[in-house]
């Protein structure tokens, strides 16, 4: 039998090109980027005790080797999920907004992807802090909260960190507790009306906060 005249002899083929530099360096920034939104998945999901290395990496489509060749370690790509969502933060975060717009536009952020808001979640209930003790950074800076204060924004009677601790529960609500969105709202948490309600009602009471106008 007679090979095919468009068919090339072996002597002839070309050779296989050796993937460049460009390449490998394209196909690296994918595997990470695919293994971050994984490993968000599945701590989101389980918390970091919870998550399995081995889960990570079937969800991400790669080999789990590839986990510590690029992360070291879980705990090396826990952190690295965390600095990720910083990343995130701030394409949206930008302290010069007046406070009801900043906690709307964080509002949107963690109803868009619940996932970092799971996980955060997870972190205070679990002891992924003692696990994991450089995913804790320290005391929360509370600078921002007495700006506003200081430019009368806010009352000088909120007390800054209570209002951090109560707006991120407001933030949280809606992710962690649906069943009360249901029964309060009677509506899901993806409806359009309940996030269009919930955004004036925050609005509405930060706006609360406010200094009094003086009296006449």
């Amino acid at each position: 039998m007679t090979s095919s005249a468009s068919e090339p002899s072996p002597s002839t083929a070309r050779p296989r090109r050796a993937p460049s530099a460009e390449d490998r360096q394209v196909n690296a920034e994918r595997t990470r980027a695919a293994l971050l939104d994984a490993a968000l998945e599945e701590f989101a999901a389980k918390g970091f005790a919870g998550a399995r290395v081995r889960d990570i990496a079937e969800r991400a489509g790669v080999s789990k080797d590839l986990i510590n060749y690029h992360f070291d370690s879980k705990e090396g790509l826990y952190l690295a999920v965390q600095r990720a969502w910083l990343a995130r933060e701030d394409a949206f975060s930008d302290p010069g907004l007046p406070l009801d717009e900043l906690v709307v536009r964080y509002l949107r952020d963690a109803l868009g992807d619940p996932r970092p808001m799971r996980l955060l979640a997870w972190r205070g209930l679990t002891g992924d802090r003692q696990a994991i003790p450089n995913a804790v950074t320290g005391t929360e800076d509370l600078s921002a909260m007495r700006r506003r204060q200081d430019d009368g924004e806010l009352s000088p009677a909120v007390d800054p960190a209570t209002l951090r601790l109560v707006l991120l529960g407001a933030l949280a609500a809606p992710v962690v507790f649906p069943d009360m969105v249901r029964r309060l709202f009677g509506a899901e948490v993806a409806d359009p009306g309940f996030t269009a309600r919930y955004e004036e009602g925050l609005r509405a009471l930060i706006r609360e906060l406010a200094p009094s106008s003086p009296r006449a």
